[in-house]
């Protein structure tokens, strides 16, 4: 199971929007101060994102959850967006450098079946996305943040 923690956004009839931030892969390393990865980090807009999920448990906005995804369909979800863009780009390409024997046959052939891939991904991606095995569980929440409070003793 994928987990990462989200803030609750607000909570109406069992459903929480969350915010999840983006965190980079790259945080304890020792070479961060150099590294490309990081800088490029450090360049680009904050992301975070938004999602729906159900949940039976009152939460109130601010409040910290972890929500996890099945690493299975994580993997089929990346196998689909990535691989069948590139799947019909080199179909493609191959069949029409095939039949024309012309490398601009070939790259309108990539071209469009690049494009035809994407767009068949997001039909598909689309169609799944509402299956249960592909929606993120909530699967801790921790304490709202008026239930924590500190006291200081007087001496």
């Amino acid at each position: 199971m994928i987990k990462e923690w989200a803030t609750v956004i607000s909570w109406q009839q069992g459903i929480a929007q969350l915010r999840c931030e983006q965190s980079s892969g790259c945080g304890s390393c020792h070479s961060r101060s150099s590294c490309g990865t990081s800088i490029l980090n450090k360049m680009g807009a904050d992301s975070s994102h938004q999602l729906h999920v159900e949940s039976k448990h009152p939460l109130v906005p601010g409040q910290r959850v972890e929500v996890g995804i099945t690493e299975s369909s994580l993997i089929r979800s990346a196998l689909l967006v990535y691989m069948l863009p590139l799947v019909g780009l080199i179909g493609c390409a191959s069949i029409l450098q095939g039949l024309f024997h012309t490398d601009i046959a070939a790259a309108l052939g990539g071209l469009f079946g690049g494009a035809a891939g994407m767009l068949l991904a997001r039909f598909l991606a689309q169609r799944i996305g509402n299956q249960r095995e592909y929606q993120p569980v909530i699967l801790q929440i921790a304490l709202p943040p008026a239930s924590l409070s500190f006291r200081r003793e007087k001496e």
